[in-house]
């Protein structure tokens, strides 16, 4: 696109050969050319401006042997006859099946390449999650060493296990906790799940000493696309969406993405079914050549009833009963989440810009036919206490985010300094009663409940302020040495009041991060790093006193080889991550606590992403954790953290034919296994071990992709994991999906 002296040329989904992470610009690189300026537009372009010395050049994109090279021609007087001369910019496309993501924003808030971050982080693209048919967050980041789901929290949100501690789920870097996000997070505008392992509070405040989830958003184009798919299959699943995309301007300065789903479900569970329905719109425009103003919202309405799946018996063995069997009663929850963010970016100069972020989200929760859940153990093995809930529940959270990115020379050392601040208030309210429902049956059950009384009534309110101010330097010693220092100060205060008491919780924590990182040789790097967390500890001890924040220190060294270039990368990480000041029972005064508990996980991980041949894909872990109690007055020293397996593998491998008349005819083959993993800190039941295996056959011609995805396909029953006790979540059996799609 000529404009006067400039041509200027956007790159979409593609990277390239050098880093751009703050701009490159050179000047004078040819006869006839003043100037050449890279820079990233956002998380999925790129754009080249060269400017000509009398007016706009042209350009020609062609093949090369592994790239595509942009050959520039300058524009010179008609009378000059000597042959032009061309400048080459050489890009390597990511291509719509590669699982090969070579970039993360997540662990640094700077686009920095894999190889150079001093952490463990896996990205899960959306090729993965196509392939594979998947529906939810539990069945994407599976496909990550170490991660394992562990509730979803009676069937609405989705919890998971990272390195033996929860791990805190993010959207675009903000923070999408059980207050934010009361139901299961929807795919349809995900671009990508990046997953950053170890302590992360030194960017992203608190945070378990786990690490995080931070699932990335689809963002405009710049080019019309298009695209209308449909997914149906077993137990009752329908879903249609579509993705829109293109310029609204013929300057193409705006431009917009739209994603709307519809599903309507039903489940291998009796009388559980789910209705949701999703929209997305985006708007992005560039007000400058340096300068994009975005607006993202989505809205999210979800119906589904509570769901806490199986129950343990007194000899420690989950009920022997069918796994379709529901334990209690169908009424549907009512659901709704809104969130809206607008973003400023702002380049200063190549060297400089300045990112800022608002964003409010909405979510609430109402039970307006109650809902049936046992609620606790039974005295006789079969007939289990039941209670009716009923309650509302709504919160606001608003956060304010600044990060300034300056990058410049001491010498021969170049640095990537980031500063930035968040600002962050909640506020959220709940009411609610309960009541007696008798009791089920669990081999028998009898739907016909004899209600109570309502008993109790309870109102709740709280307002959290949270403030944070970061600063981190990515140091380039030398050109295979890079040294990365961050810390982070927060402040956290809580003010809650429940039935007219009110309390409050503050905590004040300093967060650091120290990693290296050694290149050898190009393709291999070595690292190592240290890391701490931080976490709000709740109540007070015998003696009034506040409790401090509980602490999370991680050590982990690693090595990250690009087996492949540009196409197959390995990470293999030992970590080592310790949570002190866990409250346990006060042994002097059983009705108080104090702050003497402590944690241990350390481990092995293996991840291997990206593509082994043409048309080859392959994506892979394997992880081996050994967390436990290592000091406590309640559970036992030596007792295994609940929830987390010793060994979990994950192998994902796709073939797509690219030759003769059946090209684009593809099959995929996925094994996942998870061992045996402890229910509850006391160890008193295990969920035992299972092994999964997934098949797909697709195919694709120029805009149109068929698939059947088999899940289970062995039908094998297994349990994904359990929240206590009375909530064991059993696996689906044999599942079929098929999806049509078509773009245009």
């Amino acid at each position: 696109m000529p404009e006067s002296k400039d041509l200027v040329i956007d790159i979409l989904d593609a990277t390239l050969a050098f880093d751009l992470s703050n701009g490159v610009e050179e000047l004078n690189p040819a006869p006839g050319i003043a100037k050449v300026t890279v820079n990233t537009v956002d998380e999925n372009s790129i754009q080249i401006r060269i400017t000509g010395e009398k007016q706009a050049p042209t350009a020609e994109v062609v093949p090369g042997r592994d790239d595509l090279v942009l050959s520039i021609i300058p524009q010179k007087a008609a009378a000059q006859t000597e042959a032009d001369e061309e400048i080459e910019v050489i890009a390597t496309g990511e291509g719509e099946d590669n699982y090969f993501v070579p970039d993360a924003n997540t662990a640094t808030r700077t686009d920095t390449p894999i190889r150079d971050i001093p952490a463990s982080i896996q990205v899960v693209p959306r090729e993965v999650i196509r392939d594979q048919g998947a529906t939810s967050t539990r069945e994407a980041v599976r496909n990550v060493s170490g991660v394992t789901f562990s509730s979803a929290v009676g069937n609405r949100s989705e919890q998971f296990i990272m390195r033996g501690f929860t791990a805190n789920r993010f959207l675009n870097g903000f923070r999408e906790d059980f207050l934010s996000t009361r139901t299961q997070t929807d795919l349809a505008n995900i671009e990508r799940i990046e997953v950053l392992k170890g302590p992360a509070s030194v960017l992203f405040g608190r945070a378990e000493p786990s690490g995080i989830i931070n699932f990335i958003t689809k963002q405009p184009l710049r080019e019309p696309f298009y695209e209308l798919s449909f997914t149906a299959g077993s137990f009752d699943f329908y879903r249609p969406a579509l993705d829109f995309s293109g310029p609204l301007t013929d300057d193409k300065r705006l431009a917009y993405r739209l994603n709307v789903a519809y599903e309507n479900a039903g489940s291998f569970r009796d009388f559980v079914d789910t209705e949701r329905f999703f929209i997305a719109p985006t708007l992005s425009y560039r007000i400058g050549d340096n300068t994009t103003l975005s607006l993202e919202v989505s809205h999210l309405d979800d119906a589904r009833p509570i769901d806490r799946g199986l129950v343990v018996l007194s000899n420690n063995q989950i009920a022997d009963i069918p796994i379709s069997r529901l334990l209690g009663k169908a009424s549907d929850q009512q659901f709704a989440e809104t969130r809206a963010v607008l973003y400023f970016d702002h380049r200063f100069n190549p060297n400089l810009s300045l990112r800022s972020a608002f964003r409010y989200t909405e979510a609430s929760e109402k039970r307006p036919d109650g809902s049936l859940q046992i609620s606790e153990e039974s005295p006789d093995d079969r007939n289990f206490p039941v209670r009716d809930y009923f309650g509302t529940q709504l919160y606001e959270i608003y956060t304010f985010q600044n990060d300034l990115i300056a990058n410049f020379n001491t010498g021969s050392v170049e640095h990537t300094v980031l500063l930035g601040l968040e600002l962050a208030r909640q506020s959220g309210s709940f009411s609610g009663k309960d009541r007696s429902a008798g009791t089920i049956d669990i081999f028998n059950p009898n739907y016909n409940f004899t209600f109570g009384e309502f008993e109790n009534f309870s109102t709740e309110k709280t307002r959290i302020n949270s403030f944070g101010i970061y600063l981190q330097d990515q140091i380039a010693l030398l050109d295979n040495l890079i040294l990365v220092l961050g810390g982070r100060f927060d402040t956290f205060r809580d003010e809650s009041t429940s039935d007219g008491e009110t309390t409050e919780t503050e905590a004040d924590a300093f967060s650091p991060r120290v990693g290296i990182v050694y290149q050898p040789i190009e393709p291999v790097s070595l690292y190592a790093s240290y890391t701490r967390s931080f976490t709000p500890a709740f109540g007070t001890s015998a003696s009034g006193e506040p409790f401090d924040p509980q602490r999370g220190t991680g050590y982990e060294i690693g090595v990250k080889t690009e087996i492949v270039k540009n196409r197959l990368f390995s990470t293999l990480a030992f970590y080592d991550t310790t949570l002190t000041n866990v409250l346990t029972t006060d042994p002097e005064n059983d009705l108080f606590e104090i702050q003497t508990g402590e944690q241990n996980s350390k481990g092995i991980e293996l991840d291997l992403s990206g593509e082994i041949l043409p048309g080859w894909n392959i994506f892979a872990g394997y992880a081996y954790s050994d967390a436990t109690i290592t000091e406590d007055n309640t559970f036992e020293v030596g007792n295994r953290l609940n929830n987390v397996p010793r060994h979990n593998f994950n192998l994902w491998t796709t073939y797509t034919l690219q030759k003769s008349s059946l090209a684009g005819l593809g099959f995929g083959a996925g094994i996942f296994y998870v061992s045996e993993r402890a229910g509850d800190l006391d160890n008193s039941f295990f969920v035992p071990d299972y092994t999964r295996v997934d098949a797909a056959i697709y195919y694709e011609r120029e805009n149109f992709r068929a698939a059947l995805n088999l899940k289970n396909l062995f039908d094998i029953r297994y349990f994904e994991g359990a929240q206590y006790r009375e909530s064991v979540i059993p696996g689906a059996p044999f599942t079929v999906l098929g999806t049509i799609s078509v773009q245009f």
